[in-house]
């Protein structure tokens, strides 16, 4: 029979967002022992329990606002009164700790699976993040790695992928050339926001994308939301070299990101 640490392994190793519930502590009468465990998913309890009926159908709800991102926290404690805040009949108290896992992991988008593509590919496979590298060519995303971190999409129609892209993607085009990095610029400029968007290229290759953004008649400001060259100013033309750098940058804007909302959201940082 499988046990609680074998059903967390599993999902684990699936890399599936879950969140592990522990009762932790009781007092007085309670519908189960300290130490009770369930594994909670998006599609509910997957494994275990905390006692069942009312505190588990409470703890069920919170585990999954926790996977939805409606909670800063990736731990918390809560103690309830089962009688006031669960609306028992009994009089205990039960304290729970909720830990999540796989949530909100940081997504990255490579289009193009190239020589620097697979460069930078095979770096950020190996950084907390969920990769996936489009491409219309299958002999190219066969030369990446297998990792679970990394999903190979192979499309002749690389701008319909874009409304598919989760809104906190940060997008990296790195196509075969202008040609085809272009239209995928252009679509994403049009219908989508990410935060982070960059092109692999020159400074002449910047100005000839916004003068073709300027002639698609997208707004003045659509010139400026994107990077190009992207990547710090480090290192050589090595292909490896590359991917230091745009990997380098893609760390900086999500630490800066992360800093930004840490800050908006912290108890002095609200107007007075």
């Amino acid at each position: 029979m499988p046990t609680f640490f074998d059903a967390l392994n599993e999902l684990m190793a699936a890399e599936t967002p879950l969140v592990a519930v522990t009762v932790v502590d009781t007092m007085g009468s309670a519908p189960q022992d300290r130490g009770a465990k369930m594994i909670v998913t998006s599609e509910g309890l997957h494994f275990g329990t905390v006692g069942g009926g009312k505190v588990e159908t409470k703890a069920i709800a919170e585990a999954q606002a926790m996977l939805r991102g409606e909670m800063a926290e990736t731990t918390k404690f809560a103690q309830w009164s089962l009688n006031k805040d669960v609306g028992m009949t009994c009089g205990g108290i039960v304290k729970l700790f909720f830990e999540s896992h796989n949530v909100g992991r940081w997504k990255i988008v490579v289009f193009g699976a190239g020589h620097i593509a697979n460069a930078v590919v095979n770096l950020l496979i190996h950084l907390d993040c969920a990769v996936t590298c489009i491409d219309p060519r299958e002999e190219w995303l066969a030369k990446l790695p297998d990792s679970p971190k990394l999903t190979k999409v192979r499309t002749s129609d690389m701008p319909s992928i874009v409304k598919t892209l989760p809104d906190d993607a940060f997008v990296v085009l790195m196509t075969m050339g202008h040609t085809t990095d272009k239209p995928i610029l252009l679509e994403i400029l049009r219908t989508r926001t990410f935060p982070f968007l960059g092109v692999i290229g020159s400074d002449a290759k910047a100005n000839i994308l916004r003068r073709d953004i300027a002639e698609a008649g997208l707004p003045e400001d659509a010139k400026r939301a994107f990077y190009c060259p992207i990547g710090l100013s480090i290192g050589t033309n090595h292909p490896y070299e590359i991917a230091v750098s745009v990997a380098a940058q893609l760390i900086e804007v999500r630490d800066a990101r992360l800093a930004s909302r840490s800050v908006s959201t912290s108890p002095d940082s609200s107007p007075r």
